[in-house]
């Protein structure tokens, strides 16, 4: 049987790139999108296109009840191996005095806590305590949250934080129990999320900083993820991954 992989936000960036790859190494994706459909079709069909398996679930995993409903639907598809929640909202660019709730609540639920809940769905079906057969769960974080995001999003840096500590917490806690838990933190990578801070040219702007004097692909973070969820990294838990490019 084909390993079966979750990717929530895996309509776009990083996630659809992932998906991708993941499903070019015989395992089959459920691919969680929130609105865009068309994205997550077009997904779908690179995969198909390439003879890969994936499926789709809409779900809002900003509540439980959109959590409670992608893994039913994940539970009527087979057996989950592994997690990757790369579902990620930023905020448009803007001071710290700015900030507003609403921008709080918005990224807070979605980032932090939507990662908290899937994983948690995600623990009661792959830990040996509940007579799982293990798996991995890849949490994609940001090195906002050691760069902080000064005039730009601290929001978003303190939720990628909250993250990390989260990808500690939790690797320690089910590593008994057959999960290997581990984040990616993508540096500066060339996506469609630019567009939502309200300056699209943003990577091509910040390049000269890099050391690597570039921004990075979605693929090459996609890469970091596969290499997470297979047996090559088998003893690797609780490790946090930068992709920044010197950064």
């Amino acid at each position: 049987m084909r390993p079966l992989v979750l990717i929530t936000g895996g309509s776009s960036g990083i996630g659809a790139a992932a998906a991708e790859l993941i499903a070019e190494n015989d395992a089959d994706v459920v691919i969680n999108y929130r609105t865009n459909e068309q994205a997550a079709l077009a997904v779908k069909e690179k995969i198909t296109s390439k003879g890969g398996t994936a499926y789709l679930v809409k779900a809002d995993i900003s509540t439980e009840e959109g959590v409670s409903h992608l893994f039913a639907e994940v539970d009527k598809i087979g057996t989950l191996g592994a997690l990757i929640n790369s579902a990620g909202v930023i905020s448009t660019i803007h001071d710290f005095e700015s900030t507003t709730l609403e921008q709080l609540n918005t990224v807070f639920t979605i980032n932090v806590f939507g990662s908290f809940l899937c994983s948690r769905e995600a623990v009661k079906r792959m830990s040996h305590r509940h007579g799982g057969n293990g798996g991995c769960i890849v949490n994609v974080s940001s090195m906002a949250a050691s760069l902080g995001s000064p005039n730009e999003f601290v929001e978003y840096a303190a939720s990628k934080g909250a993250i990390d500590t989260l990808t500690v917490g939790l690797a320690k806690e089910v590593a008994r129990y057959g999960i290997r838990v581990n984040a990616v933190r993508p540096g500066l990578i060339n996506t469609d999320m630019h567009i939502h801070t309200g300056d699209a040219q943003r990577a091509d702007r910040l390049a000269k900083f890099i050391p690597l004097e570039r921004a990075g692909t979605a693929e090459e973070v996609a890469e970091l993820i596969m290499w997470l969820i297979s047996e090559k990294s088998s003893y690797v838990c609780g490790a946090l991954y930068d992709v920044s490019g010197g950064r």
